[in-house]
């Protein structure tokens, strides 16, 4: 990955298995063994990591050029990269259970919960899609009567999520699944209509089967908040997340909202499936700015994986962590 490795990036492990699925490994194309070498210290980059971030810097510039006039900078977003790179030190978790990763905006709050629904200045979608979660539901629960949808991500995933884990992904790494969109046409025109700030991470439907559940595990990113309607739950007791120390159960029709980046598990104890439906979305504390900032990194991360960007000699020829000099 271009990133600096980190045990909670389960999004940059499986835009490894896109690479391989989509079949991106041409000579002209990051390969899937140059992938995993870049899961090394910035002491060690590789010329090809070197071009990625020397582009990054060169988009953020554009970025902020364009974000000039309104006096809005990008600073937080720079010491991302700083991070993400393995610059300078991982970030330290702002408390109990609060796992972040390399992939840090530093400065925003930190809940392991969010209350959305009765924050409308901050998530001013949220109650609106509560008040069509019926209209979501039953079409989701229609489909399901008609054929099997769900299927697993990965091995490395499963290791995570469980075997009982599995989604139909409508959104996934910035781009909507048009063929899967299709099967939801209703749910898609919904989401499409509130102006819900969509992460980079995704959209999906998600089912736990029973007896199953999700391991503890943080996804580390702390800009990036998580938003879970309850389509179909088992009943209270039986089926619940765990975020940091703090146990719910999800209430259908509702919104049950996490921060990921703190420690957190689910399990299944009841005789039915539990469906949801997953929303990743922007922390309410970025800028619009940082995140324009922060889906041009991504995005041209998935390009670069993918092979959409050529390979060019880097204009630093090495860079050292030591003495935090180019050369």
């Amino acid at each position: 990955m271009l990133f600096k490795k980190n045990h909670h990036a389960l999004f940059l492990i499986l835009a490894l298995d896109v690479v391989a699925v989509l079949g991106f490994l041409s000579s002209s194309s990051i390969t899937k063994e140059e992938c995993r070498s870049l899961l090394c210290p910035l002491s060690a980059l590789s010329e090809r990591q070197m071009q990625f971030w020397e582009d990054v810097e060169d988009g953020l510039n554009e970025i902020e050029k364009s974000f000039e006039g309104e006096r809005i900078n990008i600073d937080r977003v720079r010491e991302f990269t700083k991070s993400a790179s393995g610059e300078i030190p991982p970030p330290i978790g702002l408390g109990p259970y609060h796992q972040p990763c390399e992939e840090y905006i530093d400065g925003l709050t930190a809940n392991p919960f969010w209350d959305v629904t009765n924050n409308p200045d901050l998530f001013p979608w949220a109650a609106e899609l509560e008040s069509q979660a019926d209209i979501i539901c039953e079409e989701y629960i229609e489909k399901l009567k008609q054929r099997e949808l769900f299927a697993g991500d990965s091995v490395w995933q499963n290791q995570v999520m469980g075997t009982g884990w599995s989604a139909v992904r409508l959104r996934r790494l910035g781009v909507w699944n048009a063929p899967n969109c299709a099967e939801f046409p209703k749910t898609y025109n919904i989401l499409q209509s509130l102006d819900i700030p969509f992460a980079v991470r995704g959209v999906c439907f998600a089912r736990q089967v029973p007896g199953s559940g999700v391991q503890p595990h943080s996804d580390g990113r702390n800009f990036i908040l998580t938003s879970q309607l309850g389509l179909q739950v088992p009943s209270e007791g039986e089926c619940w997340i765990k975020v940091g120390s703090e146990q719910r159960s999800w209430v259908e029709g509702k919104l049950t909202t996490l921060d990921t980046s703190f420690e957190h598990s689910t399990a299944n104890m009841g005789k039915t499936d539990r469906h949801i439906l997953i929303i990743d979305f922007w922390h309410p504390e970025l800028s619009v700015a940082e995140q324009t900032a922060l889906n041009f990194v991504y995005d041209l991360r998935n390009k670069f994986e993918s092979g959409q960007i050529p390979i060019r000699t880097p204009r630093r020829k090495k860079y050292s962590v030591a003495n935090n000099t180019n050369k």
